[in-house]
């Protein structure tokens, strides 16, 4: 019973650990403080537990790696938005200057 605790607790806090960083990213509006690395790190590691889980067929693993996988989509579809916007505003006082 002790064990089926931590466990549980270990995913729910495994699941949602980056939703602080995707919130500070969406309240800054800007991703300088953000490693892309450790996005694509732990991206690659959910994907992969996932497909572990499926092989598995235990669909604990895959609910929580599915779930932890939704959370690094959308962290790393939020560092490619404000990059890609944060190089557009660097081009445009670059070309203002000119």
């Amino acid at each position: 019973m002790i064990w089926t605790i931590i466990g549980s607790l270990a995913a729910i806090l495994t699941m949602f650990g980056f939703v602080p960083q995707i919130i500070k990213m969406i309240c800054t509006k800007h991703v300088k403080d953000v490693s892309l690395g450790t996005i694509i790190q732990f991206t690659i590691g959910v994907s992969l537990w996932t497909l572990y889980g499926l092989h598995l067929r235990d669909w604990i693993i895959v609910a929580a790696n599915a779930v932890n996988l939704s959370t690094q989509i959308i962290a790393l579809s939020l560092y490619t938005h404000y990059l890609r916007r944060d190089k557009m505003i660097s081009l445009e006082k670059v070309s203002d200057k000119l």
